[in-house]
């Protein structure tokens, strides 16, 4: 190999937004130590992933299009132009941090000379690997950005927890000028905070009544700016009671991430948009949680910018399941924590 060449490595990360996030860490600095980096990624991450400056080069992998065509020659021949695609690069190294059955034929036919996986790999994914390291959730609390980076330490890599590093892409000038027009009527005296009150697992939502009284609370104290995708508008139609201004629906991920940068506050459950809120960098999140463990996914900083409530107290948190399976106190966990903890967060947070 010549002694100019940078080692190519490839990262394989598909899905979800939220765990895509969860790997720019990972991404940045395998960039920094001075690795070529191409992400593997579906059109879940492909906004965070494209022109993002921890990678050199993103590949799609239309796996949402897959499954909404089922078994097609159509989507057989695109999954072997990938892998040509691949096999081409002739990586050094390729990380598979996604784990599953979804990604183990990429990394198996990828060419890497050096294929690592974690220990903890499931649904038959250990078998794309030649190299396994031991797994990398160390700890129950252990933070998930700092259990990807483990894949770096693999390498020879170390990064503190004060010196990750996460980046975005920029915003275009025409997304730039959209976020100027959705936010024309904003009161520029007033705090600002953003609710995004949903996400894909119905046992992650926060009971509707507790947003209802934090709406109340904040409505005559600050902007409020109402988040989601174009289903979410019954459950913020509902939480709102008309108040605020509702983006659901309005807005793709890069102009939520500007909508995001230029706001005091981000109060969502552990979803894509309380993730994207973090990577945002510049507001202050209040990120609740139900089902799963707030000490892993919560976002990673200073208490006095980034909080995390709730996913603790019952016998059954963190029980990581989409669906609740007590028979008894059905849901609890959604109920909590209490309005008057996060109205405490918030004032601690903004208005102190």
């Amino acid at each position: 190999m010549p002694e100019n060449r940078k080692k190519k490595v490839l990262l394989i990360k598909l899905s979800s937004l939220g765990d895509v996030i969860f790997n720019v860490p990972l991404a940045n600095a395998l960039k920094d130590a001075g690795y070529e980096v191409t992400w593997l990624v579906s059109e879940k991450g492909i906004q965070i992933v494209e022109n993002n400056p921890c990678v050199d080069r993103a590949i799609l992998v239309p796996m949402k299009e897959w499954k909404k065509r089922g078994m097609s020659f159509t989507s057989f021949l695109e999954y072997l132009s990938i892998i040509k695609q691949l096999r081409d690069e002739k990586f050094d190294i390729a990380i598979d941090s996604q784990m599953m059955f979804k990604s183990l034929y990429f990394m198996l036919f990828c060419g890497a000379k050096r294929r690592i996986i974690s220990k903890e790999g499931r649904e038959l994914s250990l078998l794309g690997g030649n190299e396994w390291i031991d797994n990398i959730s160390y700890k129950p609390d252990s933070p998930i950005v700092m259990n990807y980076l483990r894949y770096a330490n693999h390498l020879g890599i170390e990064i503190a927890p004060e010196d990750i590093k996460v980046t975005l892409p920029s915003r275009s000038q025409t997304q730039i000028r959209k976020v100027d027009d959705l936010l024309k009527n904003i009161d520029k005296s007033k705090k600002t905070v953003v609710i995004s009150p949903a996400t894909t697992w119905g046992n992650k939502h926060w009971n509707k009544d507790n947003w209802r009284e934090v709406v109340d609370y904040l409505s005559d104290k600050s902007n409020l700016i109402f988040t989601g995708g174009p289903n979410d508008n019954e459950l913020i139609e509902y939480i709102s009671q008309g108040k605020g201004l509702n983006l659901a629906g309005r807005t793709d991920i890069l102009e939520l991430a500007e909508v995001f940068s230029r706001v005091d506050l981000v109060i969502s459950p552990d979803s894509g948009s309380a993730h994207l809120a973090w990577a945002s960098r510049n507001p202050k999140v209040i990120a609740i949680f139900t089902c799963t463990p707030k000490e892993v996914l919560g976002p990673l900083g200073s208490y006095d910018k980034y909080v995390s409530l709730g996913g603790k107290g019952l016998p059954c948190q963190p029980c990581f399941k989409r669906k609740c399976l007590m028979t008894q106190d059905f849901e609890a966990c959604t109920y909590s924590p209490g309005v008057e903890e996060v109205i405490d967060a918030v004032n601690s947070l903004i208005f102190a």
